[in-house]
């Protein structure tokens, strides 16, 4: 699974004209499910996310978590990270979990952070969506945690 996430001082999504998810300090996630993905991956990348130290202490070194300073969370779904984009001039998302797969792990992923951050909002899957964000640094950093691989 792969996380793209950038720290923000708000972010929002809209769809159909609508606000439906917004946070003000915190982190603006895009989440993708890849092929081989489960929820062993999913489960794994929200702890590092959880985990990671991308917010300033009072020294200004990155030592905090989002965790640490209780800032939101903005899950926002979005395939086009697995894109491939190796040949040509065209993107392949062949790498991409298949739509079914993809809206049954970001529902475990958002279900699984909501369980564990208080702060949770969401973009929604397969939408059309405008994400507006203020990246705060401007601080951006790609997760991923790699599908485990089948011995045999």
């Amino acid at each position: 699974m792969i996380a793209l996430l950038q720290r923000v001082s708000h972010a929002s999504v809209v769809v159909d004209g609508a606000q439906i998810g917004a946070i003000d300090a915190g982190l603006l996630v895009l989440v993708c499910a890849e092929k081989g993905d489960t929820e062993r991956e999913a489960d794994a990348l929200l702890a590092k996310l959880l985990a990671y130290r991308v917010f300033g202490d009072d020294a200004g070194k990155m030592n905090r978590s989002v965790t640490d300073v209780g800032g939101g969370l903005l899950l926002v779904p979005q395939f086009t990270l697995a894109a491939d984009t190796n040949s040509g001039t065209r993107p392949s998302f062949s790498p991409a979990a298949s739509p079914q797969h993809g809206l049954r792990l970001f529902d475990h992923f958002v279900a699984r952070a909501r369980a564990r951050h208080p702060l949770v909002a969401t973009g929604r899957f397969g939408a059309d969506m405008k994400v507006a964000l203020t990246n705060d640094g401007p601080v951006t950093f790609w997760l991923q945690i790699e599908a485990a691989t089948p011995i045999g």
